[in-house]
């Protein structure tokens, strides 16, 4: 049955499935600003720029639709999640600022060397403490150490042990690979320049053996570390073929880059991703945090899911149009003449 809460609760698996498609590939562009070599480094870092610049605050706005929409429907989970877990939220924040902060004032601050190799610093570690911190909270969530008094919503906790492990840190690190995979797939299609698209491509097929490599890791620490996602991915009837399915579009995805069809490794990659998103939703179901607050003994009274409800569906005849303009605008062609000035402008020290 399709309850309100339920509802609810599947616009905040889609938001997060949006979050991590755009918001993560602008992370994952971060990340391949801290890792930009070679001859063409500057003109990589010049192309990252141009690919986030108009999009990133604008992406946040889904992340923000998740933590609202926990809080309001879900109050006793919010509680408990930020109580037990505030030590990785509040890092995750502070990665958020830093790396918004830090990419203005790289291109708005005095242009020296030194003062752009400053904030490129700050903006790509930022970039990647975020998504780790963010992960680690999903597997947090996920592993069964967040216990909660229902009754009395007293969260049994002592800061570190829910996060501080094996699992949450896996997570951690298999969200880092994918945000970087889907940043190095769409960069490839942000030039027309082939030798940068080579470079994006070689970091797209690692980034991809990465993702795999990190996947298998959390499915082994799972046996221990979150017995109840590694039941749901192993034993429930839908896991054998979406396991597959899931497999098949990585490889072809693999096969798209490696070959260079780079459009249709786009499409892949993000189905890819949202994949392994929504496998992760139906496995931990029917448990919001994992293993005493479920969907149902959460949730707010109906008296407030349904306005929410009703709110939401006016705000997505209002948001997707406007999201749909924005990369209209801005992602229609491929990056030309800066990225080449970029690589031409070698000459400046990075």
């Amino acid at each position: 049955m399709l309850t309100l809460e339920l509802c609810v609760a599947g616009v905040m698996l889609i938001s997060l499935v949006i979050y991590v498609l755009t918001g993560g590939a602008d992370f994952g562009g971060g990340i391949w600003d801290l890792f930009a070599t070679g001859p063409r480094t500057k003109a990589q870092r010049t192309l990252i720029i141009q690919a986030i610049a108009p999009i990133w605050e604008a992406n946040h706005v889904w992340l923000i639709v998740i933590v609202v929409l926990l809080f309001v429907a879900f109050p006793v989970a919010f509680a408990a999640i930020s109580t037990a877990l505030h030590i990785p939220l509040t890092l995750m924040l502070i990665g958020i600022v830093l790396r918004g902060s830090a990419f203005v004032f790289r291109t708005y601050d005095v242009q020296s060397d030194t003062t752009h190799r400053r904030w490129s610093r700050v903006f790509a570690i930022a970039s990647v403490i975020t998504p780790v911190m963010l992960g680690i909270t999903l597997g947090a969530v996920a592993s069964g150490t967040i216990h909660v008094d229902v009754k009395t919503r007293v969260v049994d906790t002592d800061f570190i042990s829910a996060w501080f492990a094996p699992f949450p840190f896996a997570i951690g690190f298999f969200t880092l690979t994918l945000c970087a995979l889907l940043a190095a797939v769409y960069l490839t299609l942000e030039t027309d320049d082939p030798e940068l698209q080579e470079d994006f491509r070689r970091r797209a097929l690692i980034s991809a053996v990465s993702v795999g490599a990190m996947a298998g890791l959390s499915f082994i620490l799972s046996a221990e570390g979150a017995p109840t996602i590694r039941r749901g991915l192993g034993n429930a009837p839908w896991s054998i073929p979406f396991h597959i399915l899931t497999g098949a579009v990585a490889l072809w995805a693999i096969w798209t880059i490696w070959s260079r069809q780079f459009r249709l490794a786009r499409l892949l990659v993000p189905i890819q991703v949202t994949l392994i998103v929504f496998g992760w939703g139906l496995a931990q179901y029917p448990y919001l945090v994992t293993p005493d607050l479920t969907f149902s003994n959460t949730a707010a009274p109906d008296t407030v899911l349904r306005p929410v409800l009703i709110v939401l569906s006016i705000g997505i005849v209002l948001l997707v149009p406007a999201f749909w303009y924005l990369y209209a605008v801005f992602k229609g062609t491929p990056r030309k003449t800066e990225a080449a000035a970029g690589r031409i402008d070698a000459s400046r020290k990075d």
